[in-house]
């Protein structure tokens, strides 16, 4: 434990190093900073939603600067084909046979802004890239780069010309993440700066062999046994709340998928890395478990009748299953 400590504050350098130059760009929004080294680290495919103006965009550009890696945005509309995302067969007449020009997935990080614009057929494309880490154009397979990170934005109010997103390709989302606007000085900030200073420059801090060794050491941190047991119960409880006497059951369509579990378990250990320990607590597992349910549970027809989010069922869960 001492040593695998060691390493930890060896690497945890870099996490404030990124922190640092995001907050050039960025002011406050320290959960989504959180929520994307998260996800860098663990390499999880995250899902931004929030009201336009939050610097969603901004947040993920500037993540992106301060990895040496490539970096494509694509902004999301209803016309958007498969071809534009992951390449296409091109005829040459002279040789008489096909090239294959390859899109804009075939890089490292991936901004999809505004994802819930484009049809289901450019979902289809995307959900083997989030899920396989390759694509298939014609009938050759290609892998994608490593590491491959979506990182997608949303819009929550504005549903006009939308297509909601698939169940499937929600799940392979490891958080989401709400954004709420910024307090007041925050904003104040954030006048201040924007029109009156020149655009601060954002620097590369960290390879992409860098985050394998994170990742490695962030699959050594230390989890008892016991918060295995609390996160498979949180999970259930999800899917079987009358077990827990919990009268929640009809507001509930669906509970989370054995994914939940899987990114439960992973991200209580990125997020235990995040503040420099070598081990997870049942705060870990409490403070990450929102961001990796919410868009698992379905609710039913009651709930949203009555106003009920998955957030308020998530809370219901936390004061019913017991901390070990």
């Amino acid at each position: 434990m001492e040593a695998l400590t060691r390493r930890i504050e060896q690497q945890h350098v870099l996490v404030d190093r990124i922190r640092t130059e995001i907050g050039k760009v960025l002011i406050g929004q320290q959960d989504l900073i959180d929520g994307l080294l998260i996800g860098l680290f663990a390499k999880g495919h995250i899902l931004i939603e929030g009201v336009p103006g939050l610097a969603k965009t901004s947040a993920v550009k500037a993540l992106a600067e301060t990895v040496r890696a490539d970096f494509k945005r694509i902004q999301f509309t209803p016309d958007l084909l498969p071809a534009d995302l992951i390449g296409t067969e091109i005829y040459r007449p002279k040789t008489g046979d096909f090239i294959v020009k390859k899109g804009p997935l075939f890089n490292n990080i991936i901004l999809a802004d505004e994802i819930n614009r484009a049809p289901s057929k450019v979902q289809s494309a995307l959900l083997e890239a989030m899920q396989e880490r390759q694509v298939t154009i014609g009938e050759t397979t290609f892998r994608l780069a490593d590491p491959f990170l979506v990182l997608a934005t949303q819009n929550p109010i504005e549903q006009e010309g939308t297509y909601p997103l698939p169940e499937a390709q929600v799940d392979r989302f490891m958080l989401k993440l709400l954004i709420d606007y910024p307090d007041r000085a925050e904003e104040k900030l954030i006048m201040q700066r924007v029109g009156f200073e020149s655009p601060a420059q954002v620097a590369a801090v960290l390879a992409p062999e860098q985050i394998d060794t994170v990742g490695a050491l962030i699959n050594d941190i230390y989890m008892d046994d016991k918060l295995r047991d609390y996160i498979v119960e949180l999970v259930f409880a999800t899917r079987e709340p009358a077990k827990l006497g919990l009268d929640i059951a009809e507001y509930i369509q669906y509970g989370a998928s054995p994914r939940a579990t899987i990114f439960l378990s992973l991200a209580a250990r990125a997020h235990a890395f995040l503040n420099g320990r070598a081990y997870v607590t049942p705060q870990d597992v409490k403070s990450i478990a929102p961001l990796v349910l919410r868009h698992r549970i379905i609710p039913t027809y009651e709930a949203e009748a009555e106003d009920i989010t998955p957030d308020q069922i998530v809370a219901r869960l936390f004061d019913a299953v017991p901390v070990p």
